[in-house]
């Protein structure tokens, strides 16, 4: 049996993983290595570590295949590629993922180029004495935390409309979360907005906006969902937003054999490296199940309690998981032991088939 995957990010290389061994695995993928997005800012900061950003997709599978290309056109039987060759499948997978400004995620397939724009990038910002970040969801703290890390003495700001930090989480955490950024003297303005800065995100150049001057900025929202490929047939289940309908085995609805996972998927909770990866294990099981001649039987529930691991540096950060108690707020150590630390390089290493070191 064919399993066509669509996207080799978090979700998608995990699946194509997972099925390699019991069934023919294609996966469709433009980029030229996969992309650990978590790294990115660490990567943006301190250059050393772009080394644990890119993993080659050539020891993911020992039976499957990687073709370079993009979809152009996905219907239930198969897929037509940019090359206007057709790839026909059994079963289809369907992990594009989303975009996101750069240098949180890369408008590029070259991963040489990525590296490229992130060393001019960081020469930039390391000229920079005051920062914009426009966004203070988990992206921009982060970005907050990583600057911090490196250069203690630069004003970083983070504006958002939103009146408080991380709406939803428990209090504990919230308030742990306002207590670090004070500490490393991130300047908070919740609650305002003063437009669009005059310059470009990511270009060095000062500017004022509002009662802000800044040397540089980054947009840290701004998500963008990436299902334009899909052809006439499976386009009808999109919601307004773009996403997938999916059934409780993450099934496309109306569709036995296409799944949906990642970040395209509609389901209530915070799009995320982690529940991606869930999917992942829990489509592959289901494919196995259909393989064997069997009915899928394995069901995916998003979270009740919001869960997040959000590093502010390689030592600081808060994280919340959920339990059948409630939610456990997790002390900066800890966070740091479970990410941000290594950023799981450990475990995409192992993914990939590959050694390396992590950066002290």
């Amino acid at each position: 049996m064919r399993v066509v995957i669509i996207g080799g990010g978090y979700g998608g290389a995990s699946a194509a993983k997972a099925l390699d061994r019991e069934t023919d695995v294609v996966l469709v993928e433009p980029k030229d290595a996969f992309v650990q997005n978590a790294v990115s800012l660490r990567a943006l900061v301190r250059p050393d570590w772009a080394d644990n950003l890119f993993y080659p997709y050539d020891r993911l599978m020992e039976r499957g295949r990687v073709i370079r290309e993009r979809a152009a056109s996905v219907d239930p039987k198969g897929v037509v590629l940019a090359s206007g060759a057709r790839v026909e499948a059994d079963f289809l997978v369907l992990a594009t993922g989303s975009g996101y400004p750069f240098p949180f995620k890369f408008d590029t397939d070259s991963s040489g180029h990525a590296r490229q724009r992130l060393l001019e990038l960081n020469a930039d910002l390391a000229a920079a004495g005051r920062v914009l970040i426009a966004g203070a969801g988990p992206v921009g703290l982060e970005l907050a935390g990583e600057i911090k890390a490196v250069w203690p003495d630069k004003h970083v700001v983070i504006v958002d409309p939103q009146p408080e930090l991380l709406p939803g989480f428990a209090a504990e955490l919230r308030q742990d979360l306002h207590g670090q950024l004070d500490t490393l003297g991130v300047e908070l303005r919740l609650g305002t907005s003063y437009g669009t800065p005059p310059v470009e995100p990511g270009v060095a150049a000062p500017f004022t906006v509002g009662p802000v001057s800044a040397d540089i900025w980054f947009r840290a929202h701004g998500v963008r969902v990436e299902t334009g490929y899909l052809g006439d047939e499976l386009a009808t289940v999109r919601t307004p937003q773009g996403h997938l309908k999916v059934t409780e085995h993450l099934n496309v609805e109306g569709h036995e054999h296409v799944y949906a996972i990642g970040d395209i998927a509609d389901l209530a909770e915070a799009k995320m490296a982690g529940n991606a990866m869930r999917h992942a294990e829990v489509v592959a099981e289901n494919i196995l199940a259909q393989v064997r001649g069997e009915r899928p039987g394995t069901t995916y529930r998003p979270s009740e309690v919001p869960f997040v691991l959000l590093p502010l540096g390689p030592s600081g950060g808060v994280g919340q998981l959920p339990s059948p108690d409630g939610p456990i707020v997790l002390p900066a150590r800890e966070v740091a032991d479970y990410k941000g630390a290594d950023l799981f390089t450990g475990r995409f290493s192992a993914l990939f088939g590959l050694e390396r070191e992590v950066a002290a």
